[in-house]
């Protein structure tokens, strides 16, 4: 197992990691947390090399993806740079990139009730007001949990809050910082139920956010 106890801080520097092989030709990992080697929950960067495909497979409890650079597809369609896709429980695909990408994906953690197919290009959806001087793009919500994008203009200070269920980040672009560190583009941090912290950016800084889903 790997970074599975969610009452801990875990942050990961993914730009500093090393690719691991998957069985599939082509096809690269960077794990951040894991249950077992091929299955269960697990989150991971994850790059396909021109050309290369991985087998089909079902998602026993939903497969979310962010994709980060180039153009991932499936038989349902071609993704690019920005494309946020969620496959519900029980459902399959067979992914492959023709010119190669790269992409942030969480396997089998869902709830069982979420049943949402979701397709979202986030280059082309707008931005609402948020906190202060951020922007946000809502991109799923249920009872479960809420995942958003979220854009600080520079010298952007979010108000001090705490994690009801925790808070899940992945820093697309640009360079996230509270009291406890700081954060650049490709860092995954993970803060448990009921930690809290103050962040705050000094040059325009884009993440991916998901809270409320971790164990209270």
């Amino acid at each position: 197992m790997l970074n599975m106890n969610f009452h801990e801080v875990v942050v990961v520097e993914t730009d500093q990691q090393e690719w691991v092989a998957s069985p599939m030709a082509g096809v690269w990992r960077k794990p951040l947390a894991r249950e077992a080697d091929e299955h269960g929950h697990t989150t991971s960067v994850v790059r396909f090399d021109a050309g290369s495909h991985f087998s089909p497979h079902v998602h026993p409890l939903g497969e979310e993806i962010l994709v980060l650079e180039g153009v991932f597809s499936d038989e349902h369609g071609d993704y690019p740079a920005g494309s946020y896709l969620r496959h519900p429980p029980g459902s399959s695909h067979t992914p492959f990139s023709r010119k190669g990408c790269i992409i942030f994906v969480k396997l089998d953690q869902f709830h069982a009730e979420d049943e949402d197919t979701i397709r979202i290009d986030t280059q082309s959806t707008d931005w609402l007001p948020g906190e202060g001087k951020s922007l946000v793009m809502p991109l799923h919500e249920n009872d479960y949990e809420s995942v958003s994008l979220m854009k600080c203009p520079a010298y952007t200070r979010l108000d001090p809050h705490r994690h009801f269920g925790g808070e899940e980040v992945f820093v697309i672009s640009g360079s996230l910082k509270d009291e406890w560190g700081v954060y650049p583009a490709g860092t995954w941090l993970r803060n448990p139920h009921d930690s809290e912290h103050c962040p705050y950016v000094e040059e325009e800084t884009i993440v991916w956010l998901k809270s409320g889903h971790l164990p209270i």
